[in-house]
């Protein structure tokens, strides 16, 4: 087991600066995602965690130890790889043992370690299959066998869900938590889908253009994102963002989102607002918290009317686009609570779960 820590670590290709001076602590036994979109960096670093490629500036240490001139088979690290790099002509137990049998460990070893993987993996029926043999999902599911047993400091994965279609997405994000659970291991995982990023992650680290945007609990960065893009990019739908102006509301605040809409600002944010009262802000809502009015205990200052441009029926729930102001906003409702669209409904804002954000800093304030 290990601890990994980043201290300032750069990456440039050529006249490229892919890394920009990023520095992160994952604990021992630790579960974090680097989670982004396309170019933001996340492979890059976790390659640099590998040793695959150099670190241009900046140290990279493993308890304590700098390896950033350690080769990546000194490194203790195993690494699950996108496209599985199975060998073709191997069965499921040679591909599983070869990085022990280049090690020369004693034939028995090798067997215990294999048929221990296995037993956590569901892969004891087929050891003596190829790779030809088994579906996407076993083959991940052998890939991820190689690197249990050899027993590392460290796993890695880079985007290893991929190239799985959705069902068995969901089926091995289970398996993948499982097995952590079980062996505890130092993990890092790459992707670009935040939904797995929530699922698997002890902690989140949001990457964009090369630098760390927030680092927290899957729980902090829903409900607290520090910066616009952090808020739009977790969550599924998106963040809704609207234009709108921060005005005085007697001794409180309202959000003016166009000449008929203004929302009021819960009294437990007034202070924090306070000081940006008169500017043109963004207002942050997720779709989640715009609904149909509910319960007994309704704001009607939050409720407002609007005719959806379009309606996605989604089975238990349905999603409604409508525009404010123009702008294109989405809300979820109860399936029941919908008409059709360009029929007007009454939607309801929880003001409680806003965010506001500065448009010059891009700043959740």
């Amino acid at each position: 087991m290990a601890q990994v820590s980043l201290r300032n670590v750069v990456k440039d290709f050529d006249n490229t600066q892919a890394v920009r001076g990023i520095s992160l602590d994952i604990a021992d036994k630790e579960f974090v995602v680097l989670v982004g979109p396309s170019g933001c960096g996340k492979s890059t670093t976790l390659r640099m965690i590998a040793g695959l490629e150099e670190v241009t500036d900046g140290e990279i240490r493993v308890d304590g130890e700098v390896v950033n001139d350690v080769p990546p088979k000194d490194r203790d690290m195993a690494m699950v790889f996108q496209n599985y790099a199975l060998y073709p002509h191997m069965s499921v137990f040679e591909n599983m043992s070869f990085g022990l049998r280049l090690k020369h460990y004693p034939k028995d070893e090798i067997k215990r370690r294999v048929g221990e993987a296995a037993r956590i993996l569901d892969l004891t029926e087929l050891l003596d299959r190829k790779p030809r043999q088994l579906s996407g999902g076993q083959r991940q599911r052998v890939a991820m066998g190689r690197a249990i047993v050899r027993n590392p400091k460290v796993f890695l994965f880079d985007e290893p869900l991929s190239n799985l279609d959705a069902k068995l997405r969901v089926q091995m994000r289970t398996e993948i938590k499982r097995v952590h659970q079980k062996v505890k291991t130092t993990t890092v995982y790459v992707t670009h889908d935040q939904v797995e990023a929530m699922t698997l992650a002890d902690r989140v680290v949001v990457m964009n253009h090369g630098i760390i945007e927030q680092v927290g609990t899957p729980q902090e960065l829903y409900h607290n994102p520090r910066t616009r893009f952090v808020a739009g990019f977790i969550g599924s739908p998106a963040m809704n963002f609207i234009p709108c102006r921060l005005e005085q509301n007697g001794a409180g605040l309202k959000v003016r989102l166009s000449d008929a809409l203004a929302l009021p600002v819960p009294e437990g944010r007034t202070e924090r607002y306070r000081a940006a009262a008169g500017r043109d802000m963004i207002f942050g809502i997720r779709p989640e918290h715009l609904t149909e009015p509910r319960g007994g205990a309704r704001d009607a200052a939050c409720e407002f009317s609007a005719a959806p441009d379009v309606v996605e029926p989604m089975g238990m729930e349905t999603m409604v686009f409508f525009g404010v102001n123009g702008t294109e906003v989405c809300a979820r409702v109860e399936p029941s609570s919908v008409t059709g669209p360009g029929q007007s409904m009454r939607l309801c804002a929880n003001v409680s779960h806003m965010h506001l954000i500065d448009p010059d800093t891009r700043l959740v304030i």
